[in-house]
């Protein structure tokens, strides 16, 4: 291949690339215009209905001709249904005190389109930013799955989780369906878990990246079937993205089996990994059953092997993470240190029970806002005092 040939190729890439991020801008654009106007559609129906004396006969005569004279005019798309869902679209996200997009009060009659006028304020509606300077980033799509979700702490976080990982529908149906939210609230202190549908997951310290359990239903074992930790580990190389996706944010792969040799006995970690967030090694130790203090042991030495000969002076200390069936969370807290970068996460093989988890986290979260109201309270009595 000649220089020119080189020459043309990488300038045919250049324009392939930017052709290709233009048709993405485009689609975006396109997207999020499309939820501007179901949002606005959505309000022009509640202000309507909010007009009428009896709203069961609105829906089912009001939004029925409005359904067949847009169609008429539209096509496809404008069906009752789909006007339903843009009315419960306003509602939930006008009244969503931590929603991506909230109401301007007085300015939301100005700026709604007219559609017998196609003044400067249609595009205004549709670019305008709320008082947070956050707006609608999402497809119409997303926000169909995102409006089934009743709790709004809930929502938020998917919400934030679908705008920074860049998630396809999919991708946020199935972490939904895996109980991502209440997976990784267990696995944090009761204050950490409001912190979630703020800023979505922030990996700053070791103990935020431990889900528990991890469900690891894409491996295609039974649970009730006995299976070796070398048959688990292979399901998880056959599958390695599905599990660095599962795993979390900033994850990569190093190594399986990775021998290491100490006064000359040789030692195997199962799943080396590195975490370019923490920028530090994560070892990964797969237990098929019970784990035992003798694990923890092992898996203390790995990491203390790893940070005194393995690790730069620049990287974060290793963590260690075992990977097991069943454990008792009393074991691990006697067992370790308390600064111990050594953690224990269970593993599921299918999709976890979502309303126990959801009932669980409520409960954590209740019990966390009692304990903020009583220490309000006893520091407006010490203040009398």
């Amino acid at each position: 291949m000649n220089d020119l040939q080189i020459r043309e190729d990488a300038l045919f890439e250049r324009i392939s690339a930017l052709i290709d991020l233009a048709h993405k801008r485009v689609k975006t654009a396109i997207d999020t215009t499309m939820v501007y106007t179901y949002y606005g559609v959505g309000q022009y129906i509640v202000e309507d209905e909010q007009q009428g004396e009896q709203r069961a006969q609105y829906g089912q005569a009001v939004l029925k001709n409005l359904s067949a004279r847009l169609t008429n005019k539209y096509g496809q798309g404008w069906s009752e249904e789909n006007l339903k869902l843009c009315r419960r679209f306003y509602v939930i996200y006008s009244n969503s005190v931590n929603s991506v997009y909230q109401i301007q009060g007085k300015k939301e009659k100005q700026c709604l389109p007219n559609c017998d006028n196609h003044s400067p304020e249609i595009s205004e509606t549709l670019s305008r930013k709320s008082e947070n300077n956050l707006s609608f980033t999402l497809s119409w799509s997303h926000y169909l799955v995102l409006m089934r979700i009743k709790d709004e702490k809930e929502r938020r976080f998917y919400e934030i989780e679908c705008q920074k990982q860049d998630w396809s529908v999919r991708q946020l149906k199935r972490e939904y369906g895996a109980s991502l939210y209440e997976r990784l609230a267990m696995s944090r202190d009761k204050k950490e878990i409001l912190r979630l549908s703020q800023e979505g997951q922030t990996i700053e310290k070791p103990r935020d990246i431990i889900k528990d359990p991890l469900t690891l239903d894409f491996l295609g074992l039974q649970r009730d079937s006995s299976f070796s930790e070398s048959n688990l580990e292979t399901a998880i190389i056959s599958k390695l993205q599905n599990f660095l996706l599962e795993m979390g944010k900033g994850f990569l792969f190093e190594a399986r089996q990775k021998k290491f040799t100490f006064n000359e006995k040789h030692f195997y970690v199962d799943l080396v990994l590195y975490n370019r967030l923490l920028q530090c090694y994560v070892l990964v130790d797969l237990k098929a059953d019970e784990l035992s203090h003798q694990d923890l042991g092992q898996m203390q030495m790995y990491v203390n092997y790893y940070d005194r000969y393995i690790k730069e002076n620049f990287e974060k200390p290793t963590i260690g993470i075992l990977l097991c069936k069943d454990k008792d969370d009393a074991l691990v807290e006697l067992t370790l240190p308390e600064d111990a970068n050594v953690y224990a996460t269970s593993y599921e093989l299918c999709i976890p029970d979502k309303s126990l988890l959801q009932s669980k986290v409520k409960q954590w979260i209740l019990e966390f806002e009692e304990q903020q109201d009583s220490h309000e309270v006893q520091n407006e009595e010490s203040k009398e005092n």
